[in-house]
């Protein structure tokens, strides 16, 4: 590993970090409810570390490689996060380090799990932050960094790469600080958009800048204990439940879209399957709950919210499914194993990946019917390499392995296996609200520390696809170029 070139673009995460921090300190500032001076430590420490980390460390060599890359990607999102940590700590808002790491972790990660129990009593500056990281979190903090900073290095496909979301990754645009800028542009113009809506519905502009964040990063913090359940507005459930969707879906859809090109978009089989999906959970799911509501258009309504806001990875709730029927809780269940769409700021498996593998399942059964039959897995009308099945075959296990471990290193609390298993599922797939003890009016606060730092790890391996995390365990890692 490049150490100079590694810590010295991690510097330069921190600086932009601590300059991410300044709309929050404004918000401090207007309200004033004590939390600015929080804020103002916080970018004084996590400024003058990015410095001594960005300039002391200077390097000739600007070589990036996919090592080096994923080094970067690992560390990158465990610093971030303890640094963003800070404000919390300072402010008192959540005084225990680790309660307020996982806190941080699940708002960079769009997660949206919560210790909090009490979270309408916190300033409003601190809550600004903590949805905020959602809208930071969620295209991606080194996206964010070449959009910014396109001079990063000379490799930085490497850095995208490492944290994109998804079994390939495919350049936009000839260059990636292009493309950074364009998946940026498209994320800020419908961010916009639905800020103006939530306004146009009765929101007023913190409320809407917080539930934006929420959504648009699909990650599920709100400032309310009752989440959007707060407002008893449909006409805001609606919009919001429509936006959870829309950013769902692969950003790529969106450029095409941008530059006119309908044909991609019209025979994406990824966004047919998802949307297909949304539909058929829906339409199930209101049939299940329809006599716990007063009407079939309310029954619809909820139904539509929570499977946009489970299959999306957003984790806002109108509802307690807890109280629902078993078929409606198992289909929330497979919508947050699946997600949404590669490309998009959702977590999960991704839709790409389970359409893949049941191609090449059934290219093996038609292979063992017909041994002599030369058969190849189309997706999205091209050809797929056998190197890219293999990786989604790969991945599958090391997810299962992950969401199994987890429940058996949970359960060694006694926790109830429903309580453990959907924690271990909601955090690896970057959901937020759970089943049981984490449904979506409970929260993660009754965990253990040690607890706490194990769902933040699977956090971390959810958002960023697992290896860039299980590589930072990994002796060869840190050798040496």
């Amino acid at each position: 590993m490049n150490y100079k070139l590694v810590f010295r673009l991690l510097g330069r995460l921190l600086l932009m970090e601590a300059a991410l921090m300044l709309p929050s300190l404004l918000v401090a500032l207007i309200y004033g409810q004590g939390d600015a001076l929080a804020f103002l430590e916080t970018i004084a420490v996590t400024a003058t570390c990015g410095v001594l980390l960005s300039q002391l460390l200077r390097t000739d060599r600007q070589d990036l490689t996919a090592r080096d890359g994923m080094a970067v990607a690992g560390l990158s999102w465990v610093i971030l996060s303890f640094f963003g940590a800070l404000p919390f700590v300072l402010s008192g808002a959540i005084p225990h380090v680790v309660d307020a790491y996982f806190e941080a972790v699940s708002g960079f990660t769009t997660t949206g799990s919560t210790i909090l129990t009490e979270i309408e009593h916190l300033p409003k500056g601190v809550l600004f932050w903590r949805s905020f990281t959602h809208w930071i979190g969620g295209m991606g903090v080194l996206v964010f960094t070449l959009a910014v900073l396109p001079r990063l290095s000379g490799r930085t496909s490497h850095l995208a790469r490492a944290e994109s979301p998804g079994p390939t990754f495919t350049k936009l645009l000839p260059k990636m600080s292009d493309t950074a800028k364009a998946l940026y542009l498209l994320y800020f113009a419908l961010s916009l958009l639905e800020c103006v809506c939530l306004l146009l519905a009765g929101m007023n502009l913190y409320d809407a800048l917080i539930h934006t964040f929420g959504t648009a990063g699909t990650g599920g913090f709100s400032n309310y204990n009752a989440s959007v359940g707060a407002f008893h507005s449909p006409l805001i459930e609606w919009i919001i439940g429509v936006f959870m969707m829309l950013f769902g879906v692969n950003f790529a859809m969106y450029f095409h879209l941008w530059r006119r090109e309908k044909e991609p978009v019209l025979h994406s089989e990824e966004l047919r399957a998802y949307l297909l999906m949304v539909l058929l959970a829906t339409a199930l799911i209101t049939c299940t709950i329809l006599p716990q509501y007063p009407g079939f258009f309310d029954a619809l309504r909820t139904a539509f919210f929570q499977v946009t806001s489970i299959i999306s990875t957003t984790g806002f709730a109108t509802a307690d499914f807890n109280f629902w029927p078993l078929l409606a809780r198992t289909l929330l269940l497979l919508c947050m194993c699946i997600g949404a769409c590669a490309g998009s700021t959702a977590g999960g498996f991704k839709t790409s990946r389970m359409l893949l593998l049941g191609k090449s399942a059934y290219r093996d059964l038609e292979h063992t019917l017909q041994p002599r039959k030369v058969a190849v897995v189309r997706f999205e009308g091209k050809a797929v390499q056998e190197s890219t099945l293999t990786q989604v075959g790969v991945y599958l296990s090391l997810w299962v392995a992950l969401a199994v471990g987890g429940t058996l290193l949970l359960s060694i609390r006694q926790t109830d296996f429903v309580t453990a298993f959907t924690a271990v599922l909601t955090t690896l797939s970057n959901v937020g609200p759970g089943l049981n003890g984490v449904g979506p009016t409970e929260n993660f606060a009754f965990f253990s520390p040690a607890a706490k730092l194990l769902l933040s790890l699977l956090m971390l391996a959810g958002r960023l696809e697992i290896y860039p995390v299980l590589l930072l365990f990994s002796p060869n890692v840190w050798r040496k170029n």
